[in-house]
């Protein structure tokens, strides 16, 4: 299907608004709020395109353009560490001929790099509509379905996290929900503790890690997130013997729920059945809420994280991040990091 470039950019606000209250696979991070929280960072500009199909529909696809000159700049739909991107639609799904059309306008783009990472309910449109000619990434999402009820998905739980929540509160962990921004802060002290762990995991310099974090997820982002979307943005801390030891946070659209982050004082946490009480909880706010699907975010297949998720009754949703370049980035940057683990490696 041939589709027409409508606008960009700032112009592109009102036929984004309405395809995203309308297409049921949109997620929060495809919506323009969350737009405003990527472009807050600093680092990005709304680059969103509209488009018009034959049959009068609109077709977004959000797109942050990192600040560089053209030729060398790099488009992201989204960027590393802000969820998926990918397209949404006024007529209510998109279809493969809808993205085959889109990525066809892509191909004339002068960007280096347009990095799509489709939204994993929205990937029956991509994979058959994209080129062989563009770089491949596997992924691999859970996903819990609540339709039936929280009765029917705490079923679904394994016995081993059912245990374990109810061993929570026998242990005395509460837990504490808010949406105003309140509880951002202990969210992030969490976080900062979570990366001190990440790094010994992958046998990195504490250093190292912190810097990486802080480049990525600066504290200010979480309460720009906060802040922006609202009740949109739930944040969870359980907590135990006046101490917080787990948090979640929580985006909300339509008939999703996401995970977006979590953070642990692993040492804290150990023997007390915390983050199966907070996931118990959030699931079963989603169900209250009337959506459809609880989203726990990317695992690697066969790791212990994503056996992690399948106690909670998620399903594996495999599909594909698509790279289209005008020079083999993908490549020279897996060499990049290869190199540099050898040398941390080496160093240890």
């Amino acid at each position: 299907m041939r589709v027409e470039l409508k606008a960009v950019g700032a112009g592109a606000r009102e036929a984004w608004e309405q395809a995203v209250a309308t297409d049921p696979d949109a997620l929060a991070s495809q919506t323009p709020a969350w737009m405003d929280c990527v472009c807050a960072s600093g680092h990005y500009e709304d680059a969103t395109r509209v488009y018009e199909t034959e049959d009068g529909h609109h077709l977004v696809l959000p797109l942050a353009r990192r600040r560089l000159p053209r030729p060398v700049s790099a488009v992201s739909s989204m960027p590393f560490g802000w969820g998926s991107g990918g397209l949404v639609s006024s007529r209510g799904r998109v279809s493969v001929d809808d993205v085959a059309g889109v990525v066809a306008d892509l191909a004339r783009e002068p960007s280096l790099l347009i990095d799509v990472r489709p939204s994993p309910v929205a990937v029956h449109a991509w994979a058959p509509a994209v080129p062989d000619g563009a770089v491949r990434i596997p992924r691999m999402s859970q996903i819990v379905d609540l339709s039936g009820g929280f009765d029917k998905v705490w079923h679904a739980f394994s016995s081993t996290v059912r245990s374990n929540c109810r061993k929570a509160q026998r242990r005395g962990v509460s837990a504490e929900r808010d949406d105003t921004g309140r509880l951002v802060s202990i969210f992030d002290r969490l976080y900062r503790t979570s990366v001190d762990r990440w790094a010994r995991q992958q046998h990195e310099p504490r250093w190292l890690a912190h810097w990486r974090a802080r480049h990525r997820d600066p504290p200010q982002k979480f309460q720009q997130v906060a802040e922006r979307l609202g009740p949109a943005c739930r944040v969870w801390v359980a907590w135990r013997g006046g101490e917080p030891i787990a948090s979640v946070l929580v985006l909300t659209h339509g008939c999703h729920s996401t995970m977006w982050r979590s953070a642990m004082d692993k040492e804290a946490v150990r023997g007390t059945g915390a983050t199966e009480l907070l996931h118990q909880l959030t699931i079963e706010e989603a169900c209250q809420s009337g959506h459809r699907f609880y989203h726990l975010g990317d695992s690697a297949p066969s790791s212990a994280l994503a056996r992690n998720k399948k106690g909670f009754g998620a399903s594996d949703a495999r599909y594909e991040g698509y790279r289209f370049e005008r020079l083999p980035v993908t490549a020279f940057d897996r060499f990049v990091r290869t190199q540099a683990k050898k040398v941390i490696g080496f160093r240890d």
